[in-house]
């Protein structure tokens, strides 16, 4: 047959405009698409081989090659797969993803960016090469075709392309790029290895190139004629966990993560279903420096069949985990997906949540193992007895649940409020400093455990450092009843124990919010004493009312105070003092607070009170300094300081 010259069809001048400016951001992902390509057809070969083994002619060893040529500025990649007849090269390399070519043009918008992210799911990776080819010859011969029927497909990345056929003893493709002047960057083994051990080191048959030597003399590389793999073949991830040790898992984390330091834990499965993939997930032992970046993507790496397809796989893990590292390796997904599709896939929604319930279940048996070795509390809240072996693995693995949670328990807490189906999981692993240990170790069942007889809450109070907590006069009647309070110190804290209302049945209750109320525990003596002494003092609650009228929204006798003279709270679902300050810190719209001023009407300053001719200034002295107490600041320092001084002389 003779040349011919056929024309596009009518949608591929567009889309190669689209292709040449705009269609992926990093030129060299060309390379990955074009041996992604050759992988398939060999794939496609070992499958119709099945029925026909003569396909495999004299060469039943799949493979892929990568070749440069210097001096004629081609870079080349062969595969000995099924090929094509030259019916299905006019048909397969003259239309765009043929299948979807209609829906493809009528999501075309026009936006080049838009547009670019949008074709990556019409299967159109072999128009990629045109971003560093100003021409293309394809050569290709189908299996079981005689070798005079091979096919030459050339284009320009114009309007149309030239076909004839012509002899070709190999079976399969040549895909051979004429690069442009800005390409030559590929012209290089040392550039295409490192794109290949990037994109393509997992591809499961071997790509070959020609090894190189350095020749003395010339000073420069000589290519040899010998082949070499520059790929391992052969994804660890791919590989039986019993074939795996333990410092493979390691040296493969410190590889995909760029992180010196070995994991404290990690997870491999096969997961098989409506959904199939495989997950390797990696707990990192720091946290990295950008953890409060809430812009930074999640570290999976995301492959499709072995081929590695993005870095960052944000969609593949709700944000609270965003610290995760690893790889996630689908069976489902199309080679070309963009990252509109992984937010709208069906199939990404059920490898996310995998992923979630796989992370939590490794910090599970992380904190199980951070109790003692002797026993240990399993899944269903029995207590079990541990074998010497499993005392062994115990003891190497106490403490890491600890060290965890100090890099990453605060960004863990943000899932309260992001992942409700996993609320109660994540609720079960918070820890915090309580009245009884300084130690961040104190779980919500732990608290529980210790729960007076006739408590009904769970008691907790947030505040910027834990010496702030720990001396606030809010926990001067919980101390004074032996009531243990969680304090809590991180700045997320507020924020998600709003999402927290109660913890197995027991209501959670700051308590510097809403009137105290202790139940059984405050005896009839102490309330009807605290009603004596709110009715008595009546008229100087009054007073200080019409004087921090402009600071608070309401003054009471309090129940809570032994020591100090007065504290500041909020009424239950009010914003805190403290949270309100975060917000306005961090540069957000915070309402305006009025806290309530509770006062101790036994204590020998408030007494003054009563008949002072400092009247007024005694009462934004008692505001001013419940509200340094609680780490806050005065409006006015310098008004505060001249009462004080005044009073002092």
């Amino acid at each position: 047959m003779s040349k011919q010259t056929l024309n596009f069809q009518a949608e591929v001048a567009q889309l190669l405009h689209l292709v040449t400016h705009s269609l992926y951001s990093n030129k060299e992902i060309f390379l990955r698409e074009l041996i992604s390509n050759a992988s398939d057809a060999c794939d496609k070969l070992r499958f119709e081989a099945l029925d026909q083994a003569s396909l495999y002619e004299d060469a039943p060893n799949l493979e892929v090659r990568v070749a440069f040529d210097k001096d004629a500025r081609t870079l080349t990649i062969t595969d000995n797969g099924i090929g094509m007849s030259q019916a299905e090269a006019v048909e397969h390399l003259g239309t765009i993803a043929k299948s979807g070519t209609k829906d493809f043009m009528g999501r075309l918008s026009g936006d080049q960016k838009k547009d670019a992210q949008l074709i990556g799911q019409f299967g159109v990776g072999f128009y990629s090469g045109f971003i560093v080819a100003d021409r293309i010859t394809v050569e290709s011969r189908r299996a079981g075709l005689p070798a005079a029927e091979g096919v030459r497909w050339v284009s320009a990345g114009t309007g149309d392309f030239e076909v004839e056929t012509i002899e070709r003893a190999a079976r399969g493709t040549s895909v051979i790029l004429h690069l442009r002047e800005d390409a030559t960057e590929y012209l290089s083994h040392w550039k295409l290895q490192q794109i290949i051990g990037k994109y393509s080191d997992h591809i499961s048959l071997p790509i070959l190139m020609q090894k190189e030597t350095w020749d003395a003399e010339k000073s420069e590389y000589v290519t040899q004629d010998e082949w070499e793999a520059v790929n391992s073949a052969s994804a660890l991830w791919t590989r039986p966990k019993k074939d795996i040790s333990g410092e493979q898992y390691v040296e493969f984390y410190k590889v995909i993560s760029y992180d010196q330091e070995a994991p404290l834990a990690w997870s491999h499965n096969r997961v098989e279903g409506s959904t199939e993939y495989t997950q390797l997930l990696y707990i990192p032992a720091k946290a990295p420096a950008d953890l409060w970046n809430r812009d930074r993507k999640a570290g999976i790496k995301l492959y499709v069949k072995r081929v590695f397809i993005m870095d960052e796989a944000d969609a593949l893990m709700p944000a609270y985990l965003r610290w995760v590292k690893g790889v996630v390796d689908s069976a489902d997904l199309p080679l070309n997906v963009s990252r509109e599709l992984l937010q709208e896939s069906r199939d990404v929604k059920a490898i996310r949540e995998g992923n979630t319930r796989r992370v939590l279940a490794m910090l599970e048996d992380l904190a199980r193992k951070d109790k003692a070795p002797e026993t240990a509390e399993g899944q269903d809240g029995v207590t079990d007895v541990v074998s010497e072996e499993d005392k062994a693995e115990q003891a190497q693995d106490a403490g890491k649940y600890t060290a965890f949670y100090a890099e990453f328990g605060a960004a863990l807490k943000e899932g309260l409020g992001e992942d409700f189906a996993n609320r109660e999981k994540l609720a079960k692993l918070l820890r915090f400093a309580s009245t009884q240990s300084d130690a961040v170790s104190v779980s919500f069942a732990d608290y529980k455990a210790r729960m007076k007889d006739g408590q009904k809450a769970i008691y907790y109070i947030t505040a910027d450092t834990l010496a702030a907590a720990k001396n606030s006069p809010q926990l001067e009647l919980f101390r004074k009843k032996g009531i243990e309070v969680l304090l809590m110190t991180d700045r997320v804290d507020e924020w998600a124990l709003s999402f927290l209302p109660e913890f197995d049945g027991t209501p959670l209750q700051s308590v510097a919010k809403g009137a105290v109320d202790l139940g059984e525990l405050q005896d009839e003596d102490e309330k009807k004493a605290a009603e004596q002494a709110a009715e008595s003092f009546k008229p100087v609650l009054e007073k200080l009312k019409a004087s921090l009228k402009d600071k608070a929204k309401d003054v009471r006798v309090t129940t809570r105070l032994v020591d100090s003279p007065a504290c500041l709270v909020v009424e239950d679902g009010d914003y805190s003092t403290q949270l309100a300050r975060l917000l306005k810190s961090a540069g957000q719209k915070a309402p305006e607070v009025q806290p309530i001023l509770e006062v101790n009407a036994e204590h020998p300053l408030v007494k003054k009170l009563d008949g002072s001719s400092h009247f007024d200034d005694l009462a934004h002295i008692l505001f001013d300094q419940a509200l340094l107490a609680e780490g806050g600041l005065p409006d006015d320092p310098a008004a505060y300081v001249r009462r004080v001084n005044a009073l002092l002389a």
